[in-house]
């Protein structure tokens, strides 16, 4: 077989990576190593930026995300009982966020891919790079019973944590930055109404606590819990109970609750690889990078890295020339590392954290307080969440 990009993995990344290279005329051959039913159905985020939008809008798979996807004009931050809400369009010039879950997302790339009768190939196996410092990089893979051979130009690797492509760099040749939090989310799906119009971040006493939306009957709801802690020993009853203390307000405000349908309890850490590219091998999203939830900006993170690829291959091709391809590390990194810091900065401000005591609670408090009583500082924040300009 011969590409001129093969994409390994049928996440964020990759699919937005293969649908940017169709549109620009670019021969693109995506493996997947899970199946379509399983891409297609597992939960994850569900918050995209204002630029994330206008992607997928711009190359033709925004059309079920307009039409059902929530608008949300800021975020509450909610402590001492009382809710203080950071208005995006007011802060940012008019921009606002999405709530579109990831899975929904998936779905309407994978049709468009389908669509357009590009090759893509679900659960393979066995994946293997060979010859990435060379310039007819290879791949070896088996599709069912039969083994293949690709040679292309570029590979891209957007696999994920778990993937082959991170590890087939050289160690010798790449570092990480990894931070575990003590800490994780406990989460659920329940059905029922939409307990707010948009997300109320909490901090309390016993913890964070966060009320999303997936739809206008199920709703995405996480408590802060210990990492090591079994979904087992949480009953309904008792998730429902923890939920109204760590969400009360002075006010008597109370969570929509319905029959809980979904628990998971979700790590979090903070990881970066560098550099993101090795001879013509080019990481991509999670396969790059992690961020822990807070900051909403793991998918977000993943289109902006697609972005800046898609723009250096399409520059290749047209002209030949790779100034793009060898600053793309060095430009998608400097978005990653914002991004880090705002979602470190969300999350040490919302959470409570093993051994830290009172005085630490009320400074977590004033850092709440400052941030939603002074313009600056709600303009900071609305302006990373909403999304920071591309790098170019």
């Amino acid at each position: 077989m011969r590409t001129q990009v093969a994409i390994v993995g049928a996440g964020p990344a990759g699919l937005l990576l293969s649908r940017l290279l169709h549109c620009a005329g670019i021969e693109s051959v995506l493996l997947e190593n899970r199946s379509r039913a399983e891409i297609e159905s597992t939960i994850r985020a569900g918050v995209l930026e204002h630029g994330t939008v206008d992607l997928m809008n711009s190359i033709g798979a925004g059309e079920r995300l307009e039409r059902e996807g929530f608008v949300h004009n800021g975020i509450y931050l909610r402590f001492d009982g009382r809710d203080r809400h950071i208005d995006f369009p007011d802060l940012t010039g008019g921009k606002a966020i999405r709530v579109y879950a990831q899975h929904e997302v998936i779905k309407d790339l994978v049709a468009l891919r389908l669509a357009s009768s590009s090759d893509i190939r679900f659960e393979v196996k066995d994946v293997t790079l060979q010859d990435l410092d060379t310039s007819s990089p290879k791949l070896r893979f088996r599709d069912g019973e039969q083994e293949f051979r690709i040679k292309c130009d570029f590979i891209a690797g957007c696999d994920g944590t778990h993937g082959v492509c991170r590890t087939s760099i050289p160690s010798a040749r790449r570092a990480t930055y990894d931070r575990t939090y003590p800490f994780g989310w406990f989460g659920i799906l329940c059905r029922a109404p939409p307990s707010s119009h948009e997300l109320i971040y909490a901090l309390h006493e016993r913890g964070f606590a966060l009320v999303s939306t997936r739809s206008s009957s199920i709703q995405r709801m996480y408590f802060q819990c210990d990492p090591v802690d079994q979904v087992s020993n949480w009953s309904d009853d008792r998730i429902w109970a923890e939920f109204r203390s760590r969400l009360a307000t002075i006010d008597g405000w109370a969570p929509k609750e319905g029959p809980i349908f979904d628990k998971v309890i979700v790590g979090m850490r903070s990881v970066v690889t560098e550099p993101m590219q090795y001879g013509r091998l080019f990481l991509a999203g999670d396969a790059a990078h992690v961020v822990p939830p807070t900051g909403a900006k793991g998918l977000n993170l993943a289109a902006a890295d697609v972005r800046v690829l898609a723009r250096a291959l399409q520059a290749f091709y047209a002209s030949g020339s790779s100034e793009l391809l060898d600053r793309y590390s060095s430009t998608a990194l400097r978005r990653v590392w914002k991004a880090q810091r705002f979602s470190w900065w969300m999350t040490s401000m919302l959470h409570r954290f093993p051994g830290t005591d009172s005085f630490q609670h009320r400074v977590q408090l004033a850092e709440l307080d400052y941030v939603t009583s002074s313009r600056a500082a709600a303009t900071a924040l609305a302006e990373n969440y909403v999304g920071l300009p591309f790098e170019v």
